[in-house]
């Protein structure tokens, strides 16, 4: 309890403000379409890259897989620049600009967009003020005269502005983790400190069957949950759409993860108390340090670390790109790789230290018997 009351306030407040300790958005990625390339749009582009906000990250030719790109660097926001558009302004056309922005995250979406719309508008008055100049009006007046170029704004998965849209699931998946980690917590730290796992491994001396039995009352539980949360998203008028399927499948992972997890810590170590409040330690910043609300890139690189190994951070991104974004299956695989490895990597840990533990226990069962 002493290092409890004591290492958790130092642990969470070096953590949590760490992850926030930039204090604003900054950086965020932004995809630039230059149809145009020229002069006014490689000014422009510089412009944004000038802009401490955002981060110009690609720069592509067309409109052809503008939105993957996107996506595969986690930019908010697309930038298209129309072919004929430096012309456009010498002429008089009136030529537009058009902002696409994903609303996935209304906190990096709407700073990426004020950014853009900040060059934009410094854009337009410099040349507007220098045209009108030339031909003798005054500054003054010339900023008023007119507009060299228009900026449309198009917005998508704008649901996500609804925060209930927004928060809920992230809150709830997390939960379910915590849920998930203190109840297999128990699994064999129960056991070590009752005295009955001798009697559990005469029955059972298979490590793996046993981890299994530990673990399938839970993963049923699991079910019931998060059917309990799809009755939440048809209460609340949320609507999810997307590959059942292939989400299932992200599921599974994600449930195996954190499973393993929690058995590995209960083999670990033998105190129920010791192994939740290790479990807690672990479940607790993870919605935060997850990357769901607060963007990942902002973090210390080690607290980037302490984040990926933890499922829930995967997961929370593979129900944003499938239900908010819209995203195709490929651009999954990165976190359903990571889940995999994760459950893989805690699975094989557990086996091998309840292997030594079995082997320990068989071997003082046959001294008994000898003697």
């Amino acid at each position: 309890m002493l290092v409890l009351f004591l290492g958790a306030p130092i642990l969470y407040g070096i953590l949590i403000g760490h992850v926030y300790q930039r204090g604003k958005v900054t950086q965020m990625p932004v995809v630039v379409i230059d149809e145009d390339r020229g002069n006014v749009s490689a000014t422009f582009i510089e412009m944004l890259g000038d802009n401490e906000s955002i981060d110009v990250v690609r720069i592509i030719p067309s409109l052809f897989n503008a939105k993957d790109i996107a996506i595969e660097n986690e930019a908010s926001t697309i930038v298209y620049i129309p072919a004929g558009f430096s012309s456009g302004i010498q002429q008089n056309r009136l030529p537009e600009i058009i902002v696409f922005v994903d609303g996935a995250n209304t906190l990096t979406s709407n700073t990426a967009l004020m950014a853009v719309n900040v060059c934009a508008m410094t854009l337009k008055a410099g040349i507007q003020i220098q045209t009108q100049m030339k031909k003798g009006v005054p500054a003054t007046i010339a900023a008023q005269q007119y507009e060299p170029f228009k900026t449309t704004i198009v917005k998508q998965n704008i649901r996500s502005g609804n925060y209930l849209y927004f928060m809920l699931p992230g809150v709830l998946i997390t939960v379910l983790q915590q849920v998930l980690l203190l109840g297999l917590a128990l699994s064999f730290s129960s056991e070590f400190e009752n005295g009955t796992f001798e009697e559990l491994v005469d029955k059972v001396g298979n490590p793996v069957i046993l981890i299994l039995i530990k673990m399938i009352p839970y993963l049923s539980m699991s079910l019931g949950i998060i059917f309990l949360y799809w009755g939440f998203g048809q209460y609340y008028q949320m609507p999810l759409y997307t590959d059942l399927a292939w989400f299932t499948l992200c599921t599974f992972a994600f449930l195996l993860s954190v499973c393993f997890i929690g058995v590995l810590v209960s083999i670990i170590l033998p105190s129920q108390l010791k192994s939740t409040e290790v479990l807690m330690v672990i479940a607790t910043p993870a919605f935060i340090i997850s990357g769901f609300t607060w963007p990942s890139s902002l973090m210390p690189h080690w607290v980037q670390w302490i984040a990926n190994a933890v499922p829930s951070t995967h997961f929370l991104r593979i129900f944003r790109l499938l239900f908010i974004q819209h995203a195709e299956k490929y651009h999954t695989y990165k976190p359903l790789v990571a889940l995999s490895g994760i459950a893989l990597l805690c699975f094989m840990a557990a086996v091998l230290l309840l292997s030594i533990k079995i082997r320990k226990v068989k071997k003082k069962m046959k001294c008994v018997e000898n003697t």
